[in-house]
């Protein structure tokens, strides 16, 4: 087997300019897949580094995003005095009363319109999320029309910046502060007071309340509760679960159009390999007919091929998966489609995905080189042999 490994392997060799082009094409379909599949998983990664494991959030029954839900404020006194709530060391609940609404029609640095999250929290947000960290400025004072924004909202929309301003709800606010949550979601938000959103947007309402947990594990104690509570109409969900659960429609969306996309592309790198393959029997006529001389089964020609054709797409799929590690330093901004706001993130490369491009690549070395192959295998010696003269 060695050495039918190293016979391959020299003959991809002495055809460098055929091997190269075959190797070149394939690498940009495995790009291209692996490209999308890190945009999805990016997705998921930042959603999910949005939510904690040490909180929960509170919205309506049957609402699947903050901004559709509503949560009395009533049952917000309810939610943060269970048993289950931790306590700050004066005694206070360590939770958050939030509302959120998108201002639509928002500029972007580049001219276009999207979507932007205004997030109304209180004080204690950031002993609520740790992740979060205030980097420049300051923080927003209650019963002022003062914003705090995000790294990436800051960054490609107008007016967001430090002490810039931004017009919504028919009021100016100003910009006081800017905050990193490390690459999450709330990157993408403007924060403010939460009384005064609600007063500027003319709802008394709440779209959710998180809480910190005094044990992660006593959560299924804190959701039945609540649900059961026949006062409350709410959905009790782990933080991390309910932001990752939002990124399933978009990052489904990109996968399927993503995969499409490769397959399509995938047929002409396969017609490429088979071109290679089929160039490759024809010139070497007299060495398959040598090898069947000499004791080669056909089974072991065919195999001595297909390896072949699967040394071109592993080394396609490594040039592919090298390529698309570069991705990871690009930051893209889309729109969420499970809340129609502008979310941005990151390519994000896993072992799965880099296990996935090179399956990806075998299938379609296999396929390209399977009928090449089959031909070799049922060559005839004598005419294979006779081809010298």
């Amino acid at each position: 087997m060695g050495l039918l490994l190293g016979y391959t392997l020299r003959n991809l060799l002495v055809r460098k300019l055929t091997t190269i082009l075959t190797v070149v094409g394939l690498g940009l379909v495995v790009f291209v897949f692996a490209v999308v599949m890190m945009l999805a998983h990016g997705l998921e990664v930042t959603l999910v580094a949005t939510g904690s494991e040490e909180n929960a959030i509170v919205v309506r029954d049957g609402a699947n995003t903050e901004t559709v839900s509503l949560v009395l404020r009533d049952q917000s006194g309810v939610i943060k005095t269970q048993p289950e709530v931790a306590v700050a060391a004066d005694g206070t609940p360590i939770a958050t009363n939030e509302i959120v609404v998108l201002i639509s029609a928002s500029k972007r640095r580049n001219g276009d319109t999207a979507n932007v999250v205004i997030r109304g929290t209180t004080q204690n947000v950031f002993s609520l999320r740790p992740n979060v960290q205030l980097v420049s400025g300051r923080m927003f004072q209650p019963g002022t029309s003062e914003v705090i924004a995000g790294r990436s909202v800051s960054r490609n929309f107008t007016g967001c910046g430090l002490g810039q301003h931004v017009t919504f709800a028919k009021r100016d606010w100003t910009v006081v502060g800017l905050f990193d949550a490390g690459d999450s979601g709330f990157d993408s938000e403007l924060w403010a007071d939460v009384e005064q959103v609600q007063q500027s947007f003319r709802r008394n309402i709440y779209s959710s309340v998180t809480v910190r947990l005094k044990d992660p594990v006593q959560f299924e104690v804190f959701r039945t509760r609540l649900e059961d509570d026949p006062r409350m109409t709410v959905d009790v969900k782990r933080e991390k679960i309910y932001y990752a659960d939002q990124s399933r429609t978009t990052a489904t969306f990109i996968r399927v159009l993503g995969i499409f996309v490769s397959v399509f592309f995938s047929f002409g790198a396969m017609i490429g390999a088979m071109i290679t393959m089929y160039a490759a029997v024809a010139n070497r006529s007299v060495e398959i007919g040598t090898l069947r001389a000499i004791g080669f089964s056909r089974r072991r020609v065919l195999v001595v091929f297909l390896a072949e054709s699967i040394w071109l797409s592993l080394l396609g799929g490594a040039v592919g998966v090298l390529a698309a590690s570069f991705m990871t330093v690009v930051t893209v901004s889309t729109t969420n489609w499970d809340t129609f706001s502008e979310l941005a993130f990151g390519f994000a490369l896993s072992p799965g995905i880099v296990i996935g491009s090179f399956l990806f690549a075998i299938v379609m070395g296999l396929l390209g080189g399977f009928l090449p192959s089959v031909r070799a295998a049922r060559a005839n010696i004598v005419t294979s042999l006779r081809a010298t003269y």
